[in-house]
């Protein structure tokens, strides 16, 4: 039998030799439905499943007290009321730690042995929202450590992993704006908040990168050996919020080093022949209504998208609590000012983005609906070929083109092409704290060719020496000397890349859990039973098979065309079809509502909000 590193060795060729367009997408197990009956012994190996969990925002509070009351003033800490056993959903409490240890036992029961590794986007502190009980340092530092705990229990490592293994699979962290104090401020590292998480984290910061992590509260970890990394971003050095730090503009910034050091990891990982995820808490979010980053920052990390079309998977965010998506414009960079690292002046001015409440995010939410409906609509031709989740798009014309094909060729001139690589995703998952109803992300990637990869658990059997035989600081060295301001694009006749067409670590799906809290509050009190007690994360949707979204994979063009039919307002509207769409009868008849926006509403709140919630938003 071969050795350990021997296969990661073989790995490491067929990786930087192989074409990134590998053979289509083949039949994978599906995403769970209900709760598996399989132990752990089931499993003969920890071979990769091709998915993984979104965890965000769990904002502990060891304070909160059932039956107090939910007012914003009280935050469920004092008074009476309806707080209840597992939560207040649709409320500005915070998670009891009932919650917060439910979910984690039924992530254990249901998930420990059917993911790859944790996406983990931050905030589990409470919020400083009461002033008889206001936080303090020690009480975050302590609450991070009850979630680091909860993570270490639930993905220990199994016997004969190795001695230095904690635990079974990767779990990525992330530094939320309430994980440090006071809440928005991170001040330029070493600061007393990387000390203290780089202590916290150690077992889920790769040791060759505490000393970054120490710098600035960055880092990644290659949760597939020599296939796939996932970069763990300081969001908090771009958060317009943060009023510590000046953007990414200038040399001194911690943001433009942030993105300087991006940068040289991405040209890296392009030379080794891997893919990248990145993930953050404070998503780009940048829309008529709402901004959430320093502009010069939002510059910066969409050109570095698009630079590295080819290298990065996609990005994933938190801390909105709202379930939705973001597409990153190409066309609104501003290379001049990049290039003489100029600063940019606010997209939006005064966003009160802190100021962001039920009504808030729903006018948000429709400014990003009103900017979709700007972007070219594909023509039927191009959605029918979108629609396909593999094979190669025929944009070539060899004759001069007419109708149909002259409306297929202008389409994709204006999108840079037939897989929409003018646009970058990001997609930001709902919460656990219940300000609607708690959620977990589970994703589903492509694994095509990868089933007998080496696994991260494979390389804490190796020994401190064989593991960090692959060194590249020569390398980094060189780049971060390197004068150059604008990165280089993929090659002229290299293939799309896994955010844009299905090859192996391509995102191809999600299924959205939710718990109804309210209901399983009401049934526990009638119950002694302890299994009623219980928690039960239930499938929301899956943007597969949802009947609505019926996306064919997470690639950009998916997202970018399902972002048109959201934007569409009338039955003509990008191109979408008329039983999309239905009459309200609180409306004009001769006004159509789009069946696709209404849903997406609707799965941005968790379903929590009443359905005439949403008539007035039009």
């Amino acid at each position: 039998m071969r050795s350990v590193l021997a296969l990661l060795v073989l790995a490491t060729a067929v990786t930087t030799s192989a074409s990134p367009l590998a053979a289509p997408h083949q039949h994978q197990q599906p995403l769970l439905d209900l709760e598996p009956q399989l132990g752990a012994e089931d499993r003969p190996s920890r071979a990769l499943t091709g998915k993984f969990l979104h965890i965000t925002d769990l904002h502990l509070d060891r304070f909160y007290k059932p039956g107090s009351s939910t007012d914003e003033d009280e935050a469920c800490h004092h008074g009476h009321g309806g707080a209840g056993p597992l939560g207040s959903a649709g409320s500005d409490c915070d998670s009891p730690e009932s919650l917060i240890n439910e979910t984690f036992d039924w992530i254990e029961r249901n998930l420990k042995d059917e993911i790859d590794f944790v996406v983990w986007t931050g905030d589990s502190a409470r919020h400083d929202n009461d002033e008889r009980i206001p936080r303090t340092e020690n009480q975050v530092e302590e609450l991070n450590n009850v979630v680091v705990k909860h993570f270490e229990r639930v993905f220990r490592s199994e016997p004969g992993q190795g001695p230095g293994a904690i635990l079974s699979i990767p779990i990525v962290p992330n530094i939320g704006n309430n994980d440090v104090m006071p809440h928005n401020i991170f001040e330029k590292g070493p600061n007393r908040w990387t000390e203290i998480l780089s202590r916290l984290w150690t077992h889920f910061i790769p040791e060759e990168q505490r000393h970054t992590f120490m710098q600035g509260g960055w880092f990644y970890s290659e949760v597939i050996p020599n296939k796939l990394s996932v970069f763990s971003l300081n969001t908090l050095y771009f958060f317009d919020s943060n009023n510590a730090v000046d953007g990414c503009a200038q040399k001194s910034e911690p943001g433009y080093q942030q993105m300087e050091w991006l940068r040289v990891q991405l040209q890296i990982l392009r030379e080794r022949g891997m893919k990248a995820i990145l993930m953050g808490h404070v998503p780009p979010a940048r829309s008529g209504d709402k901004q959430a980053w320093d502009e010069t920052c939002w510059q910066k990390y969409t050109l570095w998208l698009r630079k590295y079309r080819d290298v990065v998977v996609g990005s994933l965010y938190g801390h909105m609590n709202i379930d939705h998506f973001m597409l990153q414009d190409a066309e609104d960079v501003d290379i001049d000012s990049l290039l003489l690292d100029l600063p940019s002046p606010p997209f939006i001015e005064d966003s009160d983005y802190e100021n962001f409440t039920i009504q808030s995010k729903a006018s948000y939410l429709t400014s990003l609906r009103d900017q979709w409906s700007d972007f070219p609509s594909p023509p039927r031709s191009v959605r029918d070929e979108w629609s396909k989740t593999d094979g190669a798009i025929d944009s070539s014309n060899r004759k001069k083109p007419r109708g149909k094909k002259k409306k297929k060729r202008d389409f994709f001139k204006k999108v840079d092409g037939p897989y929409a690589e003018r646009f970058s995703i990001s997609m930001v998952s709902p919460s656990v704290v219940p300000n609607y109803y708690p959620t977990l992300r589970v994703l589903e990637y492509n694994i095509t060719g990868l089933e007998h990869t080496p696994t991260w658990a494979d390389v804490q059997k190796l020994d401190a020496s064989q593991r960090k035989s692959y060194v590249w600081d020569e390398r980094e060295v060189e780049l971060q000397r390197s004068k150059l301001r604008v990165p280089a694009g993929p090659g002229k006749n290299a293939p799309p890349g896994p955010a844009y067409s299905n090859q192996p670590l391509t995102l191809l799906n999600y299924a959205q859990y939710y718990a109804n809290i309210t209901k399983l509050g009401q049934s526990s009190l009638s119950s002694p039973s302890l299994s009623d007690h219980r928690i039960r994360y239930e499938l929301e949707y899956r943007t597969q098979d949802d009947g609505v979204y019926n996306l064919p994979d997470l690639t950009v063009r998916s997202i970018f065309q399902l972002a048109t039919r959201i934007g569409a307002t009338t039955a003509t509207g990008a191109g979408i079809q008329t039983d999309e769409l239905t009459t309200g009868s609180d409306i004009d008849i001769n006004k159509k509502k789009n069946k696709i926006w209404r849903t997406f509403l609707e799965r941005a709140f968790v379903g929590l909000l009443d359905d005439d919630k949403f008539d007035d938003i039009v």
